[in-house]
């Protein structure tokens, strides 16, 4: 079916709320962001009429099949330690949440955004009443519950380990890692569902998710894509660089500017480009790789960030999932060199990543596909009632230790707002 409607914003709404009843959703919203690689505006897949859920060793493979038997569209996950599958690595550290490395499923009902024109593939008795000027009513929020807050880090520790890292990087182990922390409340109930809405209301975002499987959440606000392909091109749009808004635009003007210039922004940024594209020489055509932009800037209501662009076009002989494989996971959270830099971040770390610093998105039945990087982003096992956040930065060698402290904080900000703690931990 294939309808217009009237207003967007208030389809979305009901059509989420709707969804949000069924045991597996997949929702991906773009928020309106202008993307000249964009597919749709939104997306929902609901219901699972089949689902893969793999641990790293084979996940890939397994995957490889999947998408055989199901050539439609089908939407998941990517966590992050399905490197020890893409390379001879482990994952000792603690994992609280319990999510598999790698998640799947083919939609029983799909329903695509593009302007104001909605297709909804499936059918489900309650369908026409979303198109309906009444239809179905979105229930309303309830008051968020106390929620308490805990990190794996102090302040001091946070700056201690990022001093000893600077140390491998003085010695040559590294050139730049992505060091990051878990936030984490025990004992938690929340509604995803609406601390998804009021996250993507507070910071919207070009690759927003709420994701839902048998009482597991994702609930994303990035900014990031990792990779895509259009036809026979991929693009992957690393994120190294932040800087803060203001509300006074002049000063907010000299923030883009200042980070456009910022030497340690440039270097990080630069250093994660040439990783990415090395990955995507393990699937491109020879010379096709190139960096489309590099340095470009782009305002988010809560920060700006320095993208850049890197292409290629895809050997005929490399498939949709093994172009994933090949590059996964992203440069941006892992550092340079890649492999040495992933043994440095377990050991550092305090917690396992899972699908923090991993990617959601879809397959499309042309086997185009886009994902997005796990960042800005809340994990919820509503059985273990355990709800999880990470936050990171890039360490290079004149990396102030005090000063991506606070750049983790920035990042969290749109988080702990939604959490209510928003002055638990002070910006300074």
């Amino acid at each position: 079916m294939i309808t217009e409607v009237t207003d967007v914003a208030i389809f979305k709404q009901k059509a989420l709320a709707w969804a949000a009843k069924f045991d597996t959703l997949c929702y991906l919203d773009s928020n309106s962001f202008n993307d000249p690689y964009g597919k749709f505006d939104t997306l929902i897949a609901i219901g699972a009429k089949a689902e893969l859920k793999a641990k790293a060793g084979d996940a890939f493979d397994q995957l490889s099949a999947f998408r055989n038997n199901n050539p439609g569209w089908i939407t998941g996950f990517f966590g992050y330690d399905l490197k020890n599958e893409t390379e001879k690595l482990r994952s000792n550290n603690a994992d609280h949440l319990e999510f598999p490395d790698l998640y799947f499923f083919a939609p029983e009902i799909l329903i695509s955004i593009k302007g104001n024109t909605v297709e909804i593939i499936g059918e489900n008795e309650e369908i026409q009443k979303l198109v309906e000027p009444e239809g179905f009513e979105p229930s309303s929020n309830s008051p968020l519950k106390s929620i308490n807050l805990q990190s794996r880090f102090s302040r001091q520790e946070y700056v201690e380990t990022v001093e000893q890292i600077q140390q491998h990087i003085a010695r040559g182990d590294i050139y730049v890692t992505n060091f990051c922390q878990e936030f984490y409340a025990e004992d938690t109930e929340i509604e995803p569902l609406s601390i998804f809405q009021n996250l993507n209301g507070i910071s919207p975002t070009p690759f927003a998710t709420f994701f839902k499987w048998n009482g597991n959440y994702i609930i994303c606000a990035s900014p990031e894509r990792f990779l895509a392909k259009r036809g026979s091109k991929l693009i992957s749009q690393p994120i190294k660089g932040t800087a803060r808004r203001d509300a006074n635009e002049a000063i907010d003007q000299s923030l883009i500017n200042e980070l456009r210039s910022h030497p340690k922004e440039l270097q990080e940024n630069v250093m994660i480009v040439d990783l990415v594209r090395n990955d995507l020489t393990h699937s491109a055509k020879p010379g096709t790789v190139k960096t489309e932009e590099l340095y470009g800037i782009k305002t988010f209501k809560q920060v700006h960030q320095m993208v850049s662009t890197v292409v290629c076009e895809l050997r005929d002989d490399v498939s949709a999932v093994e172009a994933v494989r090949n590059t996964f996971p992203m440069g941006s959270m892992t550092g340079a060199p890649k492999i040495s830099a992933m043994q440095l971040i377990e050991q550092y770390e305090r917690s396992k990543r899972g699908v923090y610093s991993g990617a959601v998105g879809y397959f499309s039945p042309d086997d185009d596909f886009d994902f997005n990087v796990v960042i800005r982003t809340l994990l919820y096992n509503s059985t273990k009632e355990y709800l999880s956040f990470h936050v990171g930065s890039a360490i290079t060698y004149h990396a102030n230790a005090g000063s991506e402290y606070e750049e983790c904080l920035l990042k969290a900000k749109a988080i702990l707002e939604v959490l209510g703690q928003a002055t638990a931990y002070p910006q300074s």
